[in-house]
């Protein structure tokens, strides 16, 4: 596995996940061709400059949730983000089925 290739390809396919959808870390490491490296999925939004464009906030877990502590503001800020782009949030979760991108 080549790092750097696997990370412009992480990158790639975060930024193509269009507003108003989700896609899951293992989902994003699926479509780059390393399905079981979802945590390292995790690791490359972890390590994004602080400036990044990248629509890191799309990103959630399997279950449906953001992977940050529950109303920490981190968890805040994504939760604002994904509801300005019509997510609709029951509770501390969503329906992934209804908003995950390529489902």
């Amino acid at each position: 596995m080549q790092t750097s290739s696997l990370k412009e390809e992480i990158w790639q396919i975060i930024a193509a996940i269009p507003p108003g959808s989700v896609s899951t870390y293992g989902q994003i490491a699926r479509l780059a061709g390393y399905p079981n490296h979802a945590r390292y999925v995790g690791t490359t939004l972890k390590n994004l400059p602080h400036d990044s464009r990248l629509p890191w906030h799309r990103v959630v877990n399997s279950k449906g949730q953001l992977s940050f502590t529950v109303h920490s503001q981190p968890w805040l800020k994504q939760k604002n983000r994904l509801e300005a782009e019509g997510i609709v949030f029951l509770g501390d979760s969503f329906s992934l089925k209804k908003f995950q991108w390529l489902n």
